[in-house]
């Protein structure tokens, strides 16, 4: 029997490797899945924490504790009680303690607590040294404005347990370094109403006032944790904590459940996706096995019926007929597992969980198995269908086609499923029951409708075509109709290029998806993350290292808002960024702004101040100047001091202003002296202080004259107050008590300089907010609230989404003044920027802290799921189109023997030689084509039916709406490429027939 066998496979050499190519091909996408999916599943994992924001990886554990004067005791107690509680594996976490206390600010009590955390020196810039000595304390930009406190002043905080103030020294200002980070994604360490924290050494809590506090500790969970290595389940872990820690009376809260169902998410679509595709593949795959083996017994009839004749029983011509597929499905089964893993090992990378490769080696095997164990069986079906016929019908060399009840009846029931399936799409969701098979069964539904069709069109055709002397269609058409076969290798073709069609253009499609979400979070095709003392370095450094604006432009991202804020550098705006029609008309905001352009600002470059000044009234009143550095940002404040009644010329020094490009001149202030404790008020009614002219020192220079001083466009009162009455005429600037102010508050007390237009021009995106719809527009976050007019509302806009609003950002820092509010500090570089910009930049005094492209993101994004199922359905396209090459090459090969019979007798009946050719290739070409267009129309009207579109993102990302599910440039490539292929194999498969008939005919 083995010789036999080994003889059948010597002889038969082209239908075995056939039966080994599909073998392997099959194979190798049911070997690769398991390898693929899991190992794309831990790539998404990672991705997925990428993209993470810090505050969604961060555990927080509080407790109310009495310290009894011993904080480090306590916070040693508390931490022991939070790592006994939360056993799970964390980075370094963060703790600290917090006590609400309050300040005065006028009459007022306004909250500013107090606390202690480890490593805030190293999470903040500070304009002095780190707070050390127990009654030291640092105290925010904006809590130092609004309080009128610099380094040295003292500050009484104030308990509503105890009428003792706690009275600390400044020591330093602060500003958070990474707001957006995980240090500072706590909500007990940022102010929610009234004034930032003050932090302080952990002695200092010593004091009798601080010690009922509440202990905090936050730290950000592993990773390891997080993806669910080695099985471990960390919201069952959080929720085991969460009881253990509550028995204690610690409170556990976080923000990582969104983060884990993204993880959980991304890890299901890819699992279900790989799946779905590979049972489809396993299906056709044992679909074109039992098709090439029905072609190979066409070849084989003659032998079986001569086993039947020498009395082989049917059992032993059943071991025979299995030994001839046992050896090219094994040496094919063993090359495809080899080269399915190499090939999940390429695209998806290694498996890197010891749990998850184990699993994947069994499903693996699994897989293989069925592909091993199926082929056999399909063809042991064939060949049981051939071996039960008399020898009389085996030796006859016609074939019937299909045509009994069963064929009908399994063709009708495929069409009722396909129609089922199409419906559930119609109706149900992109991802419900077999609803991803839709293009599959539609494309064989498809197929079996034209399959009918065309051979009983082909053979009405045929005749007619012959009997009015039309040889090549009537041949060509007859040889369609008469072929056995050739409507289940049709059908074969219909399925496999629709699939390739689908998975091809949906794998374009998908990749468009991704960098029109990366250019548009981004904003530009890179971004550097950068540090720097304020906004003013910020905008200073980039037009420094790129003065000509084409390169590079200054941002500011502030997230957390109810309407996140993009503050631009407008005039590079069009140069810099990725804009695109959702976004609005690029121009905008800089038409706006150029078009409420006030006037220039006043610069001051001298190492003095001289000042005519009269002031009126019987009150004593101190006026001041107050001065930013353009290239520094630093706050130069020049105070002309007590002012005595009537006309006086003041001069003051200046220190910093002489260095480039010099101070512009921020705001009046003018006030009461100081009282016993520090404290100022706004000029009472009666008074007033008129300044005439303003000059510098060294060089000497003027700085206001009479025509700026007397130009009221020039001036403006503050936005949250009005303390004073300003009036500009005649050449003097005028600084009057309002009378009708009504309490003693600060603010109101300046006159700022109109160096920019008010209300501010914005470009909004999305619905206008809830709070400007009864009020005037406001944005609160840059100390006092600026007032603000929308120029545009747009559906979305870079880096801020669907809901946000962009605005110019040297209109914020100036209108901020003293106040730089947190934010996230980017540089956008336009495409093509040059390499040595990134050096320039940090040369202009900015560190780079990170670095991020649009190939970058769109990379990251594709290791999540929906572009991972993408991938891997890409594939089996490619192995359907593969495996119907191989059957169309079984097909033309076994067929090619007896068309060359045929045609040879033809043209000795007189047929043309070219008749003879063109009908030896057409019926090849016409199936391929006819079952080329159906299955393109059949990837079509699967879309079309079942709405089917682009994968969306596993976090839910939609701001930019999804490109076409089958973009017709990637259809028209896909059907370029399934031509190609498919025309190609049927070419080479029938090259020697015409070469025979071109030998006869010459």
């Amino acid at each position: 029997m083995l010789a036999l066998v080994l003889g059948a496979v010597r002889e038969r050499t082209a239908q075995v490797l056939t039966i080994l190519v599909l073998a392997a091909l099959a194979t190798a996408i049911a070997a690769a899945g398991p390898w693929f999916g899991f190992a794309a599943s831990g790539r998404a994992a990672v991705s997925d924490l990428a993209g993470a924001r810090p505050a969604e990886r961060v555990v927080s554990v509080r407790q109310n504790v009495d310290t009894q004067g011993k904080p480090r005791a306590a916070l040693d107690r508390f931490s022991g009680a939070v790592r006994a509680g939360l056993p799970i594996p964390v980075v370094e976490p963060a703790i600290g303690l917090t006590v609400p206390l309050t300040v005065r600010q006028g009459p007022d009590s306004i909250p500013m607590p107090v606390a202690y955390r480890e490593h805030f020196c190293a999470n903040v810039r500070l304009d002095g040294p780190c707070p050390a000595r127990p009654d030291e304390v640092a105290i925010s930009q904006e809590a130092g404005r609004r309080l009128g406190l610099a380094p040295g002043d003292p500050v009484e905080l104030r308990s509503s347990s105890f009428n003792r103030p706690l009275v600390l020294r400044v020591v330093a200002r602060y500003t958070l370094t990474d707001p957006a980070g995980a240090y500072w994604s706590s909500s007990q360490f940022r102010a929610e109403a009234g004034l930032d924290l003050a932090f302080a050494p952990l002695d200092t809590f010593a004091a009798r006032q601080l010690w009922g506090t509440t202990a905090a500790w936050d730290a950000e969970l592993s990773e390891e944790l997080l993806r669910g290595d080695d099985g471990h389940d960390v919201a069952a872990a959080l929720a085991a904590a969460d009881a253990r820690l509550g028995s204690n009376q610690l409170r556990l809260s976080t923000a990582v459940g969104p983060l884990l169902e993204t993880i959980a998410r991304d890890r299901e679509t890819i699992l279900a996706g790989v799946l779905t595709a590979g049972v489809q593949m396993l299906l056709l795959s044992w679909f074109a096995v039992g098709l090439a083996g029905w072609y190979t017994l066409r070849d084989r009839r003659a032998d079986t019926a001569l086993l039947k004749l020498r009395g082989v029983n049917r059992s032993g011509m059943l071991r025979l007929a299995w030994g001839q597929h046992l050896v090219p499905l094994l040496c094919g089964v063993a090359l495809g597992a080899a080269a399915g893993y190499l090939l999940a090992h390429l695209l998806a990378g290694p498996i890197e969980v010891a749990a998850d490769r184990r699993t994947a080696l069994a499903l693996s095997a699994a897989a293989v198995a069925a592909v091993l164990l199926g082929s056999m069986i399909v063809l042991a079906v064939v060949e049981a269908a051939v071996l039960g016929r008399p020898v009389s019908a085996l030796l006859r060399r016609a074939v019937t086609g299909r045509g009994d009840w069963r064929s009908a009846l399994a063709d009708v029931l495929l069409l009722v499923v396909a129609a089922a399936v199409l419906y559930q799409a119609r109706s149900g969701g992109p991802a419900e029951g077999l609803t991803p098979a839709a293009s599959a069964l539609a494309a064989l539904a498809l197929g079996l409708l034209v399959a009918r069709l065309l051979s009983r069109a082909a053979a009405r055709a045929g005749g007619v075509a012959l009997r009015s002397g039309r040889l090549r269609f009537g041949l060509t058409a007859l040889q369609i109709s008469r072929s056995a076969g050739t409507d289940r290798v049709f059908m074969l073709i219909v399925v496999a290029v629709a699939l390739f069609v689908t998975s091809f253009a949906g794998w374009r499609a998908e990749q468009t998806a991704r960098a029109d979400r990366s250019a548009a979070e981004l904003g530009a095709v890179r971004v550097l993350s950068v540090d720097a003392p304020n906004r003013t370095v910020l905008l200073h450094a980039v037009r420094q290292a790129d003065p000509a604006g084409r390169e590079a432009m200054a941002a500011v991202l502030s997230r957390g808002l109810e309407q996140e804020v993009l503050e631009v550098d407008t005039g590079r705006l069009a140069a810099v960024a990725s804009w695109r029609p959702e976004f609005g008309p690029v121009a905008a905001l800089p038409g706006a702004m150029s078009g409420a352009a006030p006037p220039e600002p006043t610069t001051v470059t001298g190492g003095g101040l001289t000042a005519r000044i009269r002031r009126d009234g019987p009150a004593p009143l101190v006026l001041s100047l107050l001065l930013q550095h353009e290239a520094s940002g630093e706050r130069i404040s020049a105070s002309f001091g007590t002012l005595a009644a009537g006309e006086q010329t003041v001069t003051v020094p200046l220190a910093g202003c002489d260095a480039a490009p010099g101070c512009r001149i921020m705001r009046w202030e003018v006030t009461t002296p100081p009282d016993a404790s520090g404290r100022t008020a706004p000029p009472p009614a009666g008074s007033a202080v008129t300044v005439r002219d303003v000059r510098q020192t060294g060089p000497e220079a003027a700085v206001l004259d009479s025509a700026a001083l007397g130009d009221m466009t020039r001036w403006r009162p503050g936005t949250a107050g009005a303390a004073v009455d300003v009036t500009a005429a005649d050449g003097v600037l005028r600084l009057a008590g309002d009378a009708n102010t009504t309490d003693l508050q600060r603010v109101g007390a300046e006159v700022w300089s109109a160096d920019t237009p008010v209300p501010l021009p914005v470009v909004l995106a999305g619905t206008t907010p809830s709070d400007w719809q009864y009020e005037d527009p406001v944005l609160g976050s840059f100390g006092e609230p600026i007032p603000v007019r929308v120029t545009a509302t747009v559906s979305a806009l870079p880096a801020v989404g669907r809901r946000g609003l962009v605005v110019d950002l040297d209109a914020t820092r100036r209108m901020a003044g003293e106040v730089d509010p947190n934010g996230e500090y980017q540089v956008w570089l336009a495409p093509g920027a040059r390499a040595g910009l990134v050096a320039d930049l940090t040369a202009a005094g900015l560190t780079v802290t990170g670095d991020e492209t649009v190939t970058g993101r769109i990379a990251r994004l594709g290791d999540q799921g929906p572009a991972a199922v993408v991938r891997f359905a890409l594939l089996t396209g490619v192995a359907a189109l593969l495996l119907a090459a191989a059957v169309l090459a079984v097909a033309a090969a076994v067929d090619r023997r007896a068309v060359s019979a045929r045609l040879a007798a033809l043209r000795v009946q007189g047929l043309p030689g070219r008749d003879a050719e063109a009908t030896g290739y057409a019926g090849t070409a016409a199936v391929i084509i006819t079952g080329l267009a159906c299955g393109v129309l059949a990837a079509v009207l699967a879309s079309a039916l079942t709405g089917s579109a682009v994968p969306s993102f596993t976090d839910g990302w939609q701001v930019l709406a999804a490109p076409p599910a089958l973009p017709p440039g990637a259809v028209l490539a896909a059907t370029g490429v399934a031509l190609l292929v498919l025309g190609g194999t049927g070419w080479l498969t029938l090259l020697p027939l015409l070469r025979s008939l071109r030998e006869r005919t010459s």
